[in-house]
């Protein structure tokens, strides 16, 4: 048991303030925590241990706001204390004392913490999600930071009845919740919040979505179309194909190839999403493309990123010019699903399930829910079964089968 009382001293020279202190008896052991605070010996209340309060004036300001401070002190102080037994039941006065001195870290300082460690290290894609699911909470909150023990069950079911009212669809409150549940469980793992499960309530599985999948005929329809007189649609159409041919590689990773990268007709890149490695062997397809847009003065294998600096915004820019132009192109096949780069994710899947490649090798990487699942089928396939099934594909829609 911790026992934390307010203790008021009184000073040796007479007329002047007295000093304000915490006493932590631990172990029949009282310590003092020194709080710097000072009053007048008539302001103390030594019954309630708390400040008496004049009618009115500057000082009834300065003292209503010295109580608060207190308050808030002694809140944290048993908050600390409790974290710290959780943790450890032998912890000393020492350690409470340095843990009460070092400074609160609220949720919204620890999303951006980690948002800051996923830029450093490359994960932009990732960085982005975070900072997206930060503004969204932070709007719910009306920009009020919490403490992470203040993360409770009732805040977040909260938080899941405004997003369904604002509009936000089953599955990206899902994803929401769920990068804030690793942002959580890390305070646990910082001794910042104690483990309380304040997610158990809300909805953090994956909906099944409407299909986004197009079929082999119209793939064919979209490579044949005659688009040399709009370039900017041309553009867009190859870096679909392009994403089509590398099994549906994902549009920041096609953005941040690099010449480097390919290496003995074989193409081995790091998800930005994951960190997974992936290695695809590299078809005649996909070298005409290449060749179509040389991208002198960079590293880059794709006219996505041309300059350095900024390069996450240029992708970003990029990729909206990209859905602009796939979106005409499917209005002009007469396509029925809204025509995306990550149609063409799903398109391959689907396109390899049809061509009964064993699900081990496909993993249905767009149609599990999961993509943990995923990367633990990926995982396990050496890369020549998984470039088998891409000519697969690539023959099916060259008509080649």
């Amino acid at each position: 048991m911790t026992t934390i009382k307010v203790i008021f001293r009184p000073s040796t020279v007479e007329g002047r303030e007295g000093t304000l202190f915490y006493r932590v008896i631990r172990n029949r052991t009282a310590r003092p925590i020194r709080t710097g605070y000072r009053l007048r010996p008539h302001e103390w209340d030594g019954r309630t241990r708390r400040i008496l309060l004049p009618p009115a004036g500057e000082r009834r300001r300065y003292l209503a706001d010295l109580q608060t401070r207190i308050d808030r002190d002694l809140d944290r102080l048993h908050r600390t204390a409790g974290l710290l037994e959780r943790r450890n039941p032998d912890y000393t006065h020492e350690e409470l004392a340095a843990a009460f001195r070092t400074p609160d870290i609220g949720f919204f300082d620890l999303m951006r913490e980690t948002i800051a460690r996923f830029r450093e290290h490359g994960r932009l894609r990732t960085a982005e999600t975070y900072y997206t699911t930060l503004r969204s909470f932070a709007r719910f909150r009306c920009g009020r930071d919490l403490r992470p023990d203040e993360a409770t069950a009732e805040l977040m079911a909260s938080y899941e009845v405004w997003l369904r009212e604002s509009g936000v669809c089953k599955n990206t409150s899902s994803f929401y919740m769920r990068i804030l549940r690793a942002v959580y469980n890390r305070a646990v793992e910082k001794g910042l919040a104690p483990q309380t499960q304040p997610f158990r309530h809300v909805y953090t599985g994956i909906d099944k979505t409407v299909k986004r999948a197009i079929g082999l005929e119209s793939v064919r329809r979209i490579r044949d179309m005659e688009l040399t007189g709009t370039p900017p649609l041309d553009f867009a159409r190859d870096m679909f194909l392009f994403s089509f041919y590398t099994r549906g590689m994902s549009f920041v990773d096609m953005a941040f190839l690099r010449r480097s990268d390919l290496k003995a007709g074989i193409l081995t890149y790091r998800r930005q999403k994951t960190g997974q490695q992936l290695s695809i062997r590299w078809e005649p397809c996909m070298q005409q493309i290449v060749d179509r847009y040389p991208n002198p003065g960079t590293e880059y294998l794709l006219p996505v990123i041309r300059t350095p600096g900024n390069e996450h915004n240029q992708y970003k820019n990029i990729g909206a010019l990209i859905n602009r132009g796939l979106k005409t192109i499917g209005e002009r096949a007469g396509l029925a699903t809204p025509l995306t780069l990550y149609v063409a994710r799903h398109t391959w899947a689907s396109i390899a399930r049809s061509k009964e490649i064993p699900l081990s090798v496909i993993s249905e990487s767009m149609g599990h829910n999961s993509e943990a699942t995923t990367r633990i089928y990926l995982a396990s396939l050496d890369a020549a079964t998984v470039d088998r099934a891409n000519r697969v594909v690539i023959d099916a829609l060259s008509g080649s089968e």
